[in-house]
């Protein structure tokens, strides 16, 4: 049932003009900020001490970013719309040739992103350059949701591997392949992740695209999809990173992933009202740290 309600809600919004999907997307936002009060004021809460807002300030923010995830949900289920021929209407890429670069050394790419803009479609801006990629993904509570997501994802061509299973194995493999392995890596890392600072809070961050580019050798690239004032999105891809193996594993795996913590961090505070503020970042306290197994940095104080 829910699978079917996602898909016929997509095939509504593609037969919209896309400036109408837009529109109802800012008062779908609007009521998702004045209704949901849970969420609002988690947002609230956790964007203040991050940024050093006052109260009223935040607020905008995060209504704003409730706007910013209204337009993402719809522009999910706008997917399919997405051609070859028509992407370059709503996406433009800077650096395509780091990508490309990167991919030609035949070691595949690990792709450093975030719940940052609409996020989704990033891998559409590669699939649609006729690069080959993949991605690991937290499923859904409802397999319908996860389900329905999936089947939009393919519309896209992109390869999904589900968070936390064996499909992980699948993942090593397309890097092997040479394809993109695209990690959202600013959600909660649970009590194996690098204890790190993330937006002044020490936060437990996943090491996946550190090990994984230590295993396999693969570049790392940092690449965000960023919602640009004139209603088109802009990729932006960074320089490449490398694992650097000194020989203490551990600290080097660390090392690495505070490295690439810190340019999400950086990209997060330039476009605060992109970022998903009520996300559960900060949910694995230190103490549940597995200990003994890496190493953890205090959070500096803001200036």
């Amino acid at each position: 049932m829910q699978y079917r309600f996602v898909m016929l809600m997509s095939w509504g919004v593609r037969h919209m003009p896309y400036r109408l999907v837009m529109t109802i997307g800012w008062v779908l936002g609007q009521l998702y900020y004045l209704l949901i009060k849970k969420q609002r004021e988690l947002a609230v809460a956790q964007i203040m001490p991050a940024l050093g807002l006052e109260e009223k300030e935040a607020r905008k923010m995060v209504r704003d970013s409730f706007v910013n995830l209204a337009r993402n949900v719809l522009e999910i289920l706008y997917m399919p719309n997405l051609t070859p021929q028509n992407f370059h209407e709503f996406i433009e890429i800077d650096h395509l040739e780091r990508m490309t670069d990167a991919l030609a050394e035949g070691h595949g790419v690990v792709v450093l992103t975030g719940h940052v803009g609409t996020w989704e479609w990033l891998s559409a801006a590669f699939t649609m350059n006729g690069l080959p990629v993949t991605a690991i993904a937290k499923p859904q509570p409802n397999m319908q949701y996860t389900n329905a997501l999936n089947d939009l994802r393919k519309t896209i061509n992109v390869e999904i591997f589900s968070r936390g299973t064996s499909e992980l194995l699948a993942a090593a493999k397309a890097l092997k392949k040479g394809k993109i392995l695209g990690f959202l890596a600013d959600q909660d890392g649970g009590p194996n992740g690098a204890f790190l600072p993330f937006l002044g809070k020490i936060a437990a961050t996943p090491m996946g695209p550190a090990v994984f580019a230590c295993k396999f050798k693969a570049p790392v690239l940092p690449a965000f999809i960023l919602r640009q004032s004139n209603g088109k999105h802009k990729v932006v891809i960074g320089e490449v990173m490398r694992y650097e193996d000194t020989g203490d594993t551990d600290k080097d795996l660390f090392d690495f992933t505070a490295k690439m913590t810190k340019i999400l961090e950086d990209v997060i505070r330039e476009n605060p009202t992109q970022w998903l503020w009520f996300q559960k970042r900060w949910n694995t306290p230190l103490e549940q740290r597995n200990a003994g197994k890496h190493h953890t940095v205090k959070a500096q104080e803001e200036p």
